[in-house]
């Protein structure tokens, strides 16, 4: 997701890719205007979430803003202006102050007890000093979601790929209670319905329903049952919504 600010564009965890593994894009590729950005984040290490050919088809001078620990984990971000941050930290880059903030989820690069780089994963509130944005990356529930200053705009993750989410990941009605924390006039759903295992749409249907198909009318439901103020957002792929 990109998110135009009045003074920079900003990159969230991009991942431009028809395949990346077992996984199928099902949605169109992002246009080469998507690879226009000023600030890149970068929330965590996983594949999905810092893709090395992705993060290449930005100018090589675009900063990217990265766990702590990352340049060591990853090879193939040498090159590139990075500002490694930990949850806490506060760093202004390209006009943007950017905000670390923790996040319930395994951050390293694999998941295997072998690999010890110990990079935590990241959630941030970021603003040019006129608007805000909440994306908190992937993250489970969290008490601290109410100490995040409230903002203008909170882009929250709804849904994943695998067989289930876990207790890492939002669903739509956990999504909806982590805006309502935080606070924010505006909520756009992210992460789902893009990307899908191979086959395990035929093996298991239910699971693609509900984890695939359905969130984004989970999320509007959630909405209207909470009572939430925001106004929720669930743009088409590659649509580009102006917020005034």
């Amino acid at each position: 997701m990109t998110v135009e600010l009045g003074r920079a564009r900003v990159a969230t965890d991009p991942l431009m890719t028809r395949r990346l593994y077992h996984l199928r894009r099902a949605v169109p590729e992002p246009p080469q205007a998507a690879t226009r950005a000023d600030l890149v984040l970068i929330s965590h290490l996983h594949h999905d979430h810092l893709h090395l050919p992705s993060l290449r088809r930005f100018a090589v001078d675009v900063p990217v803003v990265v766990p702590r620990g990352a340049a060591a984990a990853v090879r193939g971000l040498a090159g590139r202006e990075l500002v490694e941050v930990a949850p806490g930290d506060v760093v202004e880059v390209a006009g943007v102050r950017v905000e670390a903030l923790p996040a319930t989820h395994d951050g390293r690069r694999d998941t295997f007890p072998w690999h010890h780089h110990d990079v935590p994963a990241l959630g941030f509130r970021f603003d040019d000093g006129e608007t805000s944005v909440w994306y908190p990356g992937d993250t489970g529930v969290r008490a601290d979601f109410a100490d995040v200053e409230p903002v203008d705009l909170a882009a929250v993750p709804i849904g994943g790929w695998g067989p289930t989410l876990g207790d890492e990941h939002l669903d739509p009605e956990e999504a909806v209670a982590a805006v309502a924390a935080v606070g924010a006039r505006w909520a756009v759903a992210v992460h789902y319905g893009t990307y899908w295992p191979l086959a395990l749409r035929r093996l298991k249907p239910a699971n693609h329903h509900r984890l695939f198909v359905t969130p984004p009318q989970r999320f509007h439901r959630a909405v209207l049952e909470s009572g939430l103020t925001a106004v929720a957002l669930t743009p088409a792929f590659g649509e580009r919504v102006v917020l005034a």
